[in-house]
């Protein structure tokens, strides 16, 4: 994701998530630690043949540890593995960036997401009440070991272990 992505990935999330959407000085924000030798952040979107952005996801990493901060696939793209691609990416930069475990907050009436997540090993390992605001809706948190039970590393392909 550039700069110049974030008026049409702002579409795309006010769309999405109207009551919890992000503000641009967020996604300005998270980009300023995206770029360089020192980078902690991965922002990736997704376009359309036609140049429509469809998709979009960002991860933070410090300290060996992951976060998925966010991910979106346009509702006409749901159902078609633009979101485990998103993911993907996402987890193979963690990788990247070394990080032992990836956490992420997701909607406790969002099962779709939810179930995408377990299909790629995250498991829930808490509740945060009144995360979403101004819906005050519970997250459920969840969490990826990117190493095996052996501490041998995962590559974040959907297939933990």
């Amino acid at each position: 994701m550039r700069w110049w992505d974030i008026e049409p990935v702002l579409a795309l999330e006010y769309e999405l998530f109207p009551e919890d959407a992000w503000s641009p000085g967020m996604f300005w924000s998270e980009l300023a630690h995206a770029r360089g030798p020192a980078a902690t952040r991965r922002y990736v979107v997704a376009e359309a043949d036609d140049g429509r952005i469809v998709g979009y996801a960002g991860l933070a990493a410090a300290g060996g540890l992951g976060d998925v901060q966010t991910i979106a696939a346009a509702r006409d793209r749901w159902g078609t593995g633009l979101g485990s691609r998103l993911l993907t990416d996402l987890l193979q930069h963690a990788t990247a960036f070394e990080c032992e475990e990836v956490l992420l907050e997701v909607r406790v009436d969002n099962p779709r997401a939810q179930k995408l997540y377990e299909r790629f090993g995250f498991e829930p390992i808490g509740f945060r009440r009144g995360y979403y605001q101004p819906g005050n809706v519970d997250a459920l948190v969840m969490r990826l070991s990117m190493r095996d039970e052996r501490g041998v590393p995962t590559q974040g392909t959907g297939t933990n272990g």
